[in-house]
């Protein structure tokens, strides 16, 4: 390679946005619904939102009330070679219509009934086509499932970092040791059991890890949530995320209506178990009807908000973030390039940094001083954690809904219309190779899934007839 195309390559390598995600961002910022292009708005000026896998492993081992899948789900066999070869499908057309980075979630039914070489080679994949991978799991897996996935055949990490988002909360039956969990107070040893696994496995491997909290929220356990948050929040988890609970997936394990468990319910719990405010005006991620989200970290077990709404200058901040640094993608990209990008940014726009200064100071003040934040560094207290919630919609509404939007009619009817902006807000899509579509979670859910499922039947039987 000559010199000449060497610094080409490098300038290409070190631009800080990527032109293809230049063009996706503009594209999904031009079809979001007007009412939330807000000032906060991230969708279509910092992300592209959340990606997932459908139909790649339904099946699973616990039982839930409620269940977003469908009632064929457990009728399908887990199948290493068909979920690979689909995971690498959909990525792929990720990566084509999506640009060349996002988060993707490797979700299904249960991921750990996946042997773990399939698992990895599904993880691998989805990072050859540009996605940062997060396994959706129970958590009732063992130390040697996780160390059998990273490791390779030589005893070498072939996966250096994983990110887990596991799922408790005392709807689920069949776990092994808590079968029916009566209390949400009951799991908490699991739940610590399994950041303990980690943390082991980072001991003994050097294995980097990122560790989310997910929990569905109803009638029957949202009075427990504030005393869950306070319980979770030291255990070394990076995030909580709570699911309202929606009428979707399969009708013979809904045990009540879902209909009150409205967003701002299950936040008020939220801020009960923190103790304070958890300000999510800040940032949006799509519709605020689906999605709340507040980026923080804990110092010595208290939380603290990266961004306060009612700042002028955090907000000021945050627009500068936007308009300069919106498309960098800061996860997912080596450190050393990173750094490059973010100078040839400063270098057009040098008074970012003296803002950046200036909000890591008011940030380091609301955190009780420098003093305090290096004292919770040394002791290994100081840690990200963002709280999220977000809300499935009912079957009920999305069918038609989205039947609607497929044939270009605005709904006239109020919530048939709100669902249909909140679907064309979605942060979180399946892909459809085979019909060229970009499909919302909800409307997978809701709609195709049922479908989906039996053909998975025919193709993949529990039992192989020879």
């Amino acid at each position: 390679m000559g010199m000449r195309s060497a610094v080409r390559r490098w300038e290409r390598l070190t631009r800080p946005v990527h032109p293809e995600t230049a063009a996706v961002l503009a594209e999904r910022w031009a079809a979001l619904p007007e009412a939330v292009r807000t000032p906060a708005q991230s969708l279509g000026r910092h992300a592209v939102g959340c990606e997932g896998t459908h139909g790649v492993f339904p099946k699973c081992n616990l039982t839930c009330t409620p269940c977003y899948h469908s009632a064929d789900a457990n009728k399908v066999r887990v199948d290493g070679t068909h979920t690979v070869r689909e995971v690498d499908t959909q990525m792929a057309y990720f990566r084509e219509r999506r640009g060349p980075y996002a988060h993707a979630q490797l979700i299904g039914g249960e991921v750990s009934l996946l042997p773990p070489e399939d698992h990895a080679a599904a993880l691998l994949r989805m990072r050859a086509h540009g996605r940062e991978p997060m396994s959706m799991t129970h958590g009732d897996f063992d130390a040697d499932y996780l160390q059998r996935l990273v490791l390779d055949d030589a005893g070498a990490l072939r996966l250096g970092r994983v990110s887990f988002a596991a799922h408790f909360d005392s709807l689920m039956r069949g776990r092994r040791g808590a079968v029916r969990p009566r209390t949400e107070a009951e799991l908490h040893p699991f739940r610590e059991r399994f950041v303990q696994m980690f943390l082991d496995t980072r001991r003994e491997l050097g294995l980097r890890y990122y560790l989310a909290h997910n929990m569905t929220v109803t009638p029957a356990n949202v009075g427990q949530l504030a005393e869950t948050v306070r319980a979770v929040l030291p255990m070394g988890f990076s995030m909580m995320s709570f699911q309202p609970a929606a009428h979707v997936g399969d009708e013979r394990r809904w045990r009540e209506s879902y209909q009150e468990m409205s967003i701002d319910a299950v936040w008020a719990a939220l801020e009960e178990g923190v103790g304070h405010r958890v300000p999510y005006e800040g940032v949006e991620f799509g519709d605020p009807r689906c999605n709340r989200t507040a980026f923080g970290f804990l110092a010595d077990g208290s939380w603290v908000s990266l961004l306060h709404p009612d700042d002028a200058r955090d907000m000021a901040a945050r627009d500068r973030f936007f308009d300069h640094f919106g498309g960098v993608a800061f996860t997912g990209t080596a450190p050393h390039l990173l750094a490059v990008k973010v100078a040839r940014v400063l270098r057009h726009h040098p008074g970012d940094l003296v803002v950046a200064l200036r909000w890591a100071a008011r940030t380091v003040r609301r955190t009780g001083g420098a003093r305090r934040l290096a004292g919770a560094a040394r002791r290994g207290t100081l840690r990200p954690m963002t709280f999220e919630v977000h809300s499935f919609m009912d079957a009920a509404q999305v069918a038609p809904a989205w039947d609607l939007l497929q044939r270009g009619i605005v709904a006239e009817d109020p919530e048939l219309l709100a669902t249909q902006e909140r679907l064309t807000a979605c942060t979180y899509t399946m892909a459809h190779p085979e019909t060229g579509q970009l499909v919302p979670a909800c409307a997978q859910h809701s709609v195709l899934d049922v479908a989906e499922n039996v053909e998975l039947r025919r193709l993949l039987p529990l039992t192989v007839v020879n």
